[in-house]
């Protein structure tokens, strides 16, 4: 099976054209060799992937025959990532948060909406003909 279908019937990828984009740009490797989408996966190959700043490995257990629910993933490969680069994603994570807190810098939107009914005056309401006289 190609390296991109692989991808994308393990999940790691939305859909496959986005698969084949990430390998024809270096970011996935097969027994660290860099490769194209074309490439063949066989039993026991390790792939490295990168994907949002993180190197994800794993090992190929079985090849499947098309793409899979999220349940049966674990089935065809084999998650090697090390644990520092899981951290490296809780330290992504809140390095987001540091930019912009809630309530600090200019509102969005929706902030501002809110703004504008908490502000906003309530209307009186309307005189009948019987009170004015």
């Amino acid at each position: 099976m190609r390296i991109d279908k692989y991808l994308w019937c393990i999940r790691y990828y939305k859909t496959r054209s986005i698969a084949t984009k990430a390998c024809k740009e270096g970011k996935i490797r097969v027994n660290t060799d860099i490769v194209k989408p074309s490439r063949e996966v066989y039993l026991h190959d390790k792939i490295t992937v990168r994907k949002n700043q993180i190197n994800y490995a794993l090992e190929v257990l079985d090849i499947p025959k098309s793409r899979l629910g999220a349940k049966l993933v674990d089935m065809y490969r084999k998650d090697i990532t090390p644990k520092e680069a899981l951290q490296k994603l809780d330290l992504l994570k809140y390095s987001k948060e540091y930019y912009r807190k809630k309530g600090i810098g200019r509102p969005t939107k929706k902030d501002r909406r809110d703004l504008d009914d908490w502000f906003e005056e309530p209307e009186e309401p309307k005189k009948t003909t019987d009170e004015e006289e």
